[in-house]
């Protein structure tokens, strides 16, 4: 086998299938490190404005928006983690609540990566550290035999910590943040003399995100509650924003994908109309169905990216052509339907119901391609 040539400074990026945001967005956070004369928090890669240009875009800086969001909601946000703090994103699933956390992150500490995945497995361990047990047996407790989990990491460095899904957690994990968030202290009993005590450095914080799908499964205890400022993020409810996300992102993943052609405008216009009638919020709330049923699935903004991405992936790598209303419904049936009966039921019923009322060439297509529903 032929031995591959180290990658070049930008081949990385290129390769991988989901960089972060310091990555993928490298060039904007150093033109704006460079330009930012503005006052910063100690301990933050950027000002309070210039994260803020960062994550809603701003022209005059050459930054692009990388999120839907109220102004007021993303400052406030900035305020809270600067004033020391813990930020809660709580939402509906798919309200880009990790993204958010993500594209904070990256603005103020210049690294996003700090992630924990909440879920009935998380261990303490796996929030502040570990050990090489190799090294623990031979040397006994030491700094070297310590394997820093992301919490340590981030009060040692002073960055901030992204806690994903925090209430799938167990509830005694979750509360082994309240030493963190109150005194700024993690205890290491192993360990002796000054490294006893690990203080968190200037920079480091929480940002935890919670969908209220989930919020039951392992609530959050009152005294931990009271360390954070909970953030609303809310769907997107304005139709041709959230088309324009769904069209830039879509765009990126299918160039990613290898994949020269995009999902045509009218396509796209007929899954988001689709998502947002499903979730209530669409015209179809407005007419006679009015009453009909919420579907259980999740019917988000990012669902709605993965099925553009797979109408253009099905349409181009099976028959080198650009995606249809036909591809939209094999799609989205994956998405809605799942194994869900009710739901099944409920998405027939809207193409008989409500996609035969709708007027244009593209809603015809869409409505005789319904054999295709499983």
């Amino acid at each position: 086998m032929a031995k591959r040539s180290p990658p070049t400074a930008d081949a990385p990026v290129a390769e991988l299938q989901r960089p972060p945001a310091e990555l993928l967005y490298a060039d904007e956070l150093a033109r704006l490190r460079t330009a930012d004369t503005q006052a910063r928090p100690p301990g933050w890669a950027l000002s309070l404005r210039a994260a803020r240009a960062f994550i809603l875009g701003d022209a005059a800086l050459g930054t692009t928006a990388k999120v839907v969001a109220p102004v007021a909601s993303i400052e406030r946000m900035l305020v809270t983690l600067a004033t020391g703090r813990g930020l809660m994103l709580v939402g509906e699933p798919g309200t880009a609540k990790s993204l958010l956390s993500e594209l904070l992150a990256a603005a103020i500490s210049g690294v996003s990566t700090l992630t924990i995945q909440g879920g009935a497995s998380t261990t303490e361990d796996q929030i502040k550290y570990g050990w090489n047990y190799a090294l623990l047996i031979n040397e006994g407790p030491s700094p070297r035999a310590m394997v820093p989990a992301p919490l340590y990491q981030g009060m040692r460095d002073g960055r901030i910590v992204r806690f994903e899904e925090i209430t799938r957690a167990p509830q005694e994990v979750q509360d082994c943040l309240l030493g963190m968030l109150s005194d700024r202290v993690m205890a290491v009993p192993e360990l002796e003399g000054e490294h006893a005590m690990l203080y968190a450095r200037d920079g480091f914080n929480i940002i935890a995100t919670a969908n209220t799908r989930d919020r039951g499964v392992n609530e959050m205890s009152a005294a931990l509650k009271r360390r954070f400022d909970f953030e609303t993020v809310a769907p997107i409810l304005d139709f041709d924003h959230e088309l324009a996300l769904v069209q830039q992102a879509s765009a990126r993943l299918l160039e990613r994908s290898g994949i020269p052609a995009s999902v045509p405008v009218p396509v796209l216009e007929l899954l988001v109309n689709t998502f947002r009638d499903l979730r209530g919020g669409g015209q179809a709330a407005q007419g006679s169905d009015k009453a009909m049923d919420r579907l259980n699935a999740v019917m988000s903004t990012a669902e709605a990216v993965n099925v553009a991405h797979a109408v253009g992936v099905r349409a181009w790598f099976l028959e080198q052509r650009e995606g249809s209303p036909a591809d939209l419904v094999e799609c989205i049936a994956g998405t809605v339907v799942k194994d869900n009966a009710d739901d099944r039921a409920k998405l027939r019923r809207y193409f008989e119901h409500t996609v035969a009322r709708r007027e244009g060439p593209a809603w015809r297509a869409y409505f005789e391609a319904r054999h295709r529903l499983p």
